[in-house]
Formats: C-alpha cells, sequence, structure tokens
C-alpha cells in the first residue's frame, strides 16, 4: 500500500483503499436454482439503513434459492467499520467483475474512479440492475469520466430525485398491484405489500412498465386508511389528489447505452430495512433476481428471512456504530 501511495504522488493518481479480505461478505449459495448464479448487493445510504437490508436479501437469495451473493459496504477507511456516512468508499466492488446481477441501495455515493470503473463496466457489459429506494439519486458529486453516472437512477433506472410525496415518517406506503401489471410474473405470489417508508413522487421514463403504485396512507401501520387530500406536485406544481393518481413505486424497463446492449431493470422506491419485514416486498425483489437472471419465476418463492431480522427505523444518524461486515457472517 506504501509503494501504491507513493506512485500515486508521483504521477497525480487518486488511489482509494484496497478491498481487505473483511471488507464484503459471501453468502455462498446453497442448492437452488439460482446455483452459479452471482449476486452483488451494493449498501451505502446513510438514512435507509441498506447496511441492515442488503446482508438480509443476500442471505435469502442465497440460502433459500441457490445464489452466491456477495454484500459490499460503504466502509470507514480508519476503522474498518460499516459507516453508510463515508459515502467515497465502497471496497469491493470489483465483485461485480464476475456478477450476473447487480442490487443497489445506494444514496450520494460518489466513489474514486477505481471504484467506479467497475460499476460502468458492469453497466456496459448490459448486465441487469435492481434498484431499491434511493437509488433514483444513487450518485453525485462525479466529475470527468464517471460524471453522467450523477443521473443514473433518472438515466438508467427511468426516475431519479424528485421529492416525497407521502408524510415522511407519519404516511406509510401499501403497494396496490397495476392492473395491466396483475399476470407479470414479477408479482407471482406478491400480495399485501407494505412499508413505512413514504411514497415518493415519481415519473418513471415512457418505456417504464408499472407493476406497483403507492397508497399513500393516513398514519404508519397495515391497517391505515388511505389520505385524501390534495398537493401540489413538485414536477410542475400542478395540483392533484395525493391517490388520484397514486404515484408508481415498482417498474421494470430496459436500459440501452450507447453500445446499445440492453440492461434488464427492476426499480422500486420502496425497500428500506424497515419496509422488509413486509413478505411481498421481499417477494417482489427474489421474483426480481429471477427474472433478471434469466430463470423461471416460482409460483411462491420462499422469502423467509434467515436468522433473526429485526430492523432499525430508518432516519439519519441512526445506524448501529461499531459493526464490521464480518457481524454479519452466517454462523
Amino acid at each position: 500500500m506504501k509503494l501504491l501511495s507513493t506512485l500515486a504522488l508521483l504521477t497525480g493518481l487518486t488511489l482509494s483503499p484496497l478491498a481487505r479480505s473483511g471488507d464484503t461478505v459471501v453468502y455462498q449459495g446453497k442448492e437452488g436454482p439460482g446455483k452459479g448464479k452471482h449476486i452483488v448487493l451494493l449498501a451505502g445510504d446513510e438514512e435507509y439503513r441498506s447496511e441492515e437490508a442488503m446482508p438480509q436479501l443476500g442471505k435469502i437469495l442465497s440460502q433459500r434459492h441457490g445464489f452466491k451473493c456477495t454484500v459490499v459496504f460503504s466502509i470507514n477507511k480508519t476503522t474498518g467499520e460499516i459507516d453508510p456516512n463515508t459515502a467515497d468508499n465502497n471496497p469491493g466492488v470489483e465483485a461485480l467483475d464476475t456478477a450476473d446481477l447487480c442490487i443497489t441501495s445506494l444514496r450520494f455515493r460518489h466513489w474514486p474512479d477505481d471504484q467506479m470503473k467497475h460499476f460502468a463496466d458492469y453497466l456496459a457489459a448490459g448486465k441487469p440492475f435492481i434498484g431499491l429506494r434511493t437509488s433514483t439519486h444513487a450518485f453525485n458529486k462525479l466529475s470527468g469520466t464517471y460524471q453522467w453516472f450523477n443521473n443514473f437512477g433518472k438515466l438508467v433506472l427511468g426516475e431519479g430525485w424528485v421529492n416525497h410525496w407521502g408524510g415522511h415518517k407519519s404516511e406509510a406506503t401499501k403497494g396496490i398491484i397495476e392492473d395491466a401489471a396483475k399476470n407479470d410474473p414479477l408479482l407471482r405470489g406478491v400480495t399485501d405489500v407494505f412499508g413505512t417508508t413514504d411514497v415518493y413522487e415519481a415519473y418513471p421514463a415512457a418505456d417504464a412498465k408499472i407493476l406497483l403504485r403507492g397508497q399513500v396512507l393516513k398514519g404508519m401501520t397495515p391497517d391505515a386508511v388511505p389520505a385524501s387530500y390534495a398537493k401540489k406536485r413538485a414536477k410542475d406544481q400542478a395540483s392533484q389528489g395525493i391517490n388520484d393518481p397514486m404515484m408508481p413505486v415498482a417498474w421494470t424497463r430496459e436500459y440501452k447505452g450507447e453500445n446499445g446492449k440492453g440492461n434488464k431493470i427492476l426499480c422500486t422506491t420502496m425497500g428500506a430495512a424497515s419496509d422488509l419485514p413486509s413478505e411481498g416486498l421481499r417477494r417482489l425483489i427474489v421474483n426480481g433476481a429471477y427474472w433478471a437472471t434469466g430463470l423461471e419465476v416460482p409460483a411462491n418463492a420462499d422469502v423467509t428471512p434467515v436468522g433473526e431480522f429485526k430492523p432499525s427505523m430508518y432516519g439519519f444518524g441512526g445506524f448501529i456504530k461499531g459493526v464490521k461486515p464480518e457481524a454479519h457472517e452466517l454462523k
């Protein structure tokens, strides 16, 4: 590392810390349809506890369905601990070089070029993405070669950050299946989708297929009644009923970059750790992994959590301090 640092000074290169063996968690897949497929889950947001959500999703996908799963975290460069406030360091992202699917739960990251290169190469290869919650605004402050990734959400996933639509921390979300998508394989076994996160204002790209819309609830529990009031859209300041129409909260599309290769995309503005107690939402994500990797979506995928899963409520500054990736290893 000392030699690399010296070379950096001589050449003007900016090097990020090398990935250490304990910077990521790898869950080897058990027997299942996903055997031989590799999923990389990228955790890195300051608010919605992706550092808790992604390990649990990795466990479900590996232990219930056979996928090899690698979870990559935002890591404090000094302590080696998981630190979602470290927005410029996700060591181990080179796991994408052998990935068949990337699941992102990122918010305003600005990785150095040597880490961004692996993400950019994965996209350029035409491989699939599942984007959760703040992945609509996954990157910012990038410059130079990778500057355009500041618009990754809008350009690739189909929507960027617009605004909170439901009341933040006061109005939860009920997922309502879009009539035109009710027979979509991605929705097999998907019922009773609920999340404690609020609905985002979102206008997916014209080529997107909407799977779920988000009903804004007047409260934070699944039995809360739908909210009913008017609100101005941040998009154009026009007024509409909060649930008339309901905003999209899950959709699919295909992104075609300059090389013409098509990336299969599933995006949902739900997906905080505190949303994952919803069996329906977990099943949508697992179904998405099958769909994205070219496997037949099961009729009723097993999405039982692996081990104890008691996710923290979302909020800035609320992550559990002093945790290293090894704490998420299967015992």
